[in-house]
């Protein structure tokens, strides 16, 4: 199992009291006050317990008139399973779809915890290569070239930002559905989306994983609630393998994202995020080289090759130098990763403005 170098990253920058963080996928900004009060009120009612393992059947429901309201696609809550985080529902997603030794499909570059967890269960990753020649998405072409018994998709993606486009989404997904492949759906970043407009794989197939959380639209990292929702079939399944992994969601996350669909401030989240991408997005595409602006997310993939080929020398050099905190590529994979660093935008402009200032004037003087 590979390492996740970013957290080596984070713990090294807390060395350095005026450290500028681009490193951590992260929302800086508060979720809706009627989380923290929704979250005070269950603290006043003692709401210790378990739940189910389903997760409250009244988030559930807020669930299932999210996806009426922003996908026009109808779910049944059986369907729905609240998870510790989306880190929970990728085990479960991996656990019901493959057995040992079964093929995942990734795109590379792609999220590091997806071939990891592939790996604590026994699983083997196929890697295949999305760069800007093709927009950073996988194809069907690309499927057909390898053998996989699952694929797994990110959009809006992690590190790059770039979202699938429809005629693409619906062709991997009948693709997959023809060839009896599991296809699993990252779509955790749903809202933060800018120009463009993010398809859930639930508009092309009921038969579909989808993968989506709390942390990072929601603005809620810290309460470790994500959500999955699986086939019909597979509904029961997954509530027992839930019962075995984690027993239930943590109870007081449940409550306080029962006023997380919060959508006039979700608004203000989205539009906050959009000011911070276009302005990181002009001055760091003229230090570095910017292969696409992203779509979504809140993430920026930089080709540092005119300084450096070894992604994590540079960014521990400035990190050492100036105290400006970078996830090295080559976290998130070996595809002319080590050419690259992510920056996150999950810190306000003043923050960034003087990281941007650090970084050019180092760069100017840099031997």
């Amino acid at each position: 199992m590979s390492s996740f170098i970013v957290m080596d990253i984070v713990r090294e920058a807390l060395k350095y009291e005026d450290t500028i963080h681009f490193e951590i996928g992260q929302p800086d900004l508060n979720p809706s006050i009627k989380v923290k009060q929704s979250l005070q009120k269950a603290l006043d009612e003692n709401k210790f317990s378990y739940t189910q393992s389903l997760g409250l059947l009244e988030l559930r429901e807020k669930i299932v008139k999210h996806y009426k309201k922003t996908y026009n696609v109808d779910i049944d809550t059986s369907r729905v399973l609240l998870t510790p985080g989306t880190s929970g529902a990728f085990l479960v997603a991996y656990t019901l779809s493959l057995k040992y030794k079964q093929k995942l499909g990734l795109s590379d570059p792609s999220y590091p915890c997806y071939k990891n967890f592939a790996y604590i269960l026994d699983i083997d990753p196929v890697f295949m290569n999305i760069s800007e020649k093709n927009n950073y998405q996988l194809h069907v072409q690309d499927l057909e070239k390898h053998k996989i018994d699952a694929l797994q998709i990110s959009s809006p993606a992690n590190p790059t930002g770039n979202i699938y486009e429809k005629d693409n989404l619906e062709q991997l997904v009948q693709y997959c559905s023809k060839n009896k492949i599991a296809f699993i759906s990252d779509e955790l970043y749903h809202g933060l989306v800018y120009e463009k407009e993010a398809k859930s794989a639930l508009e092309f197939s009921s038969d579909v994983f989808v993968i989506n959380g709390f942390s990072k639209y929601y603005c809620m990292p810290g309460l470790r609630l994500g959500w999955i929702i699986v086939p019909k079939h597979l509904s029961r399944k997954a509530e027992i393998i839930a019962q075995n992994l984690f027993i239930c969601p943590p109870t007081l996350s449940q409550y306080a994202a029962l006023e997380a669909f919060d959508y006039e401030y979700l608004d203000y989240i989205k539009d906050t995020f959009k000011e911070r991408r276009d302005y990181l997005f002009k001055e760091l595409n003229d230090i570095f080289t910017i292969d696409a602006k992203p779509d979504g997310a809140f993430y920026l993939w930089a080709n540092i090759s005119k300084y450096s080929n070894d992604s994590f020398a540079f960014a521990k050099e400035l990190l050492e130098n100036i105290h400006l905190a970078s996830t090295p590529g080559m976290d998130f994979g070996t595809n002319h990763t080590n050419s690259y660093l992510r920056f996150a935008y999950t810190r306000d402009i003043k923050h960034m403005k003087e990281g941007i200032s650090r970084l050019k004037k180092y760069l100017r003087n840099r031997p």
